[in-house]
């Protein structure tokens, strides 16, 4: 079984990461994906961070009605700050009989040199590619690995940036979140403060 990890934040997760993901699941060759909720983003401010168990839960809520997406929490229970090669090796161990591939936008693909042992990523794992409007793909030294997979998904730029500042500023931000995610958001009073 091949699946796709697609890691991030979730914080919150958004219709935006489900397109994606959807889109994956469905127009590639993997036959899952698997969203992997962080722990802890170094890049990231950790005060603007809800607990791990309630942006876990939101995965929960917004992928139940999707077959092919699952939530995870592997990288939970690794010691942190954590980096993908773990995450791999971890996941390669436990699921030996699974193939698994990466998820990331074209910015990310842009800083992959910066990554851990990213020589090592490039030569074991496959690499799926979403594009973003704010890259041209023409710049990307990697594009043309045989490992890199620049899939023609839809453009989405929706950020958990965006929806946290602006619930914070009183605007209604349902229509970018699955309906669940912000019922779920709404009854426990997040990002207001």
């Amino acid at each position: 079984m091949k699946i796709g990890l697609y890691f991030g934040t979730f914080n919150p997760i958004h219709i935006g990461h489900l397109i994606i993901a959807n889109h994956m699941a469905e127009y590639s060759d993997l036959d899952q994906i698997w969203m992997v909720v962080t722990p802890h983003n170094p890049l990231k401010k950790k005060s603007t961070l809800l607990d791990d168990s309630h942006r876990l839960q939101m995965v929960h809520l917004a992928s139940e009605d999707f077959l092919k997406i699952k939530p995870s929490d592997i990288e939970f229970k690794l010691s942190q700050p954590n980096y993908t090669i773990n995450t791999l090796a971890h996941l390669q161990e436990k699921y030996p009989n699974y193939e698994f591939s990466l998820i990331m936008g074209e910015d990310n693909l842009k800083s992959l040199h910066k990554w851990k042992n990213y020589e090592v990523i490039l030569e074991h794992y496959q690499i799926y590619v979403y594009p973003r409007i704010s890259e041209e793909s023409e710049n990307l030294e990697l594009k043309n690995h045989p490992k890199i997979h620049l899939i023609d998904a839809p453009v989405v730029e929706i950020s958990s940036t965006f929806i946290r500042e602006n619930i914070k500023k009183g605007k209604n931000v349902q229509p970018l979140l699955p309906n669940k995610v912000w019922e779920y958001i709404d009854h426990n009073n997040f990002y207001k403060k």
